[in-house]
């Protein structure tokens, strides 16, 4: 499914943010990106039902998160933004997109079949498991 976003044009999509946490992010660049996605998520349109987001942060293992379906509203998009924690350990990227594929990419989580999924990744690019990273993007 192809999906252009043209002005006045439904242009369904579920997104997730998987977020860096790992401890190499300083908590001044940890703020930085928790207002610059409560900024972004105001452009999306999630009040209508079109754009469902879910977010997960992730370190040496997966931290918090929620799922597509749990707010239906931007403003309750930013409050679970807003709670996600800084959890200052390890980066493993491969396990936090294994997780998203197998965890929040389903239907039981609110992820549409006939919808185009967007994962965007967030981080300072250092993966404990580079091939691992690798082959993991390859199954997303």
């Amino acid at each position: 499914m192809v999906c252009k976003i043209v002005a006045g044009v439904d242009c369904p999509v579920d997104v997730v943010f998987m977020v860096d946490g790992s401890d190499n992010i300083r908590d001044t660049e940890w703020t930085l990106v928790i207002s610059f996605l409560n900024q972004l998520v105001v452009r999306l349109d999630i009040d209508s039902g079109s754009t469902r987001v879910g977010a997960v942060t992730f370190s040496s293992a997966v931290g918090s998160f929620f799922n597509l379906d749990q707010y239906t509203t931007v403003a309750g998009v930013q409050s679970g933004i807003s709670g996600l924690v800084h959890q200052k350990d390890g980066t493993d990227t491969a396990e936090a997109l294994d997780y998203v594929r197998t965890n929040m990419l389903i239907s039981s989580a609110g992820d549409r079949p006939d919808v185009p999924n967007v994962v965007i990744v967030m981080t300072d690019g250092i993966s404990r498991n580079t091939a691992d990273t690798q082959v993991c993007i390859m199954w997303m």
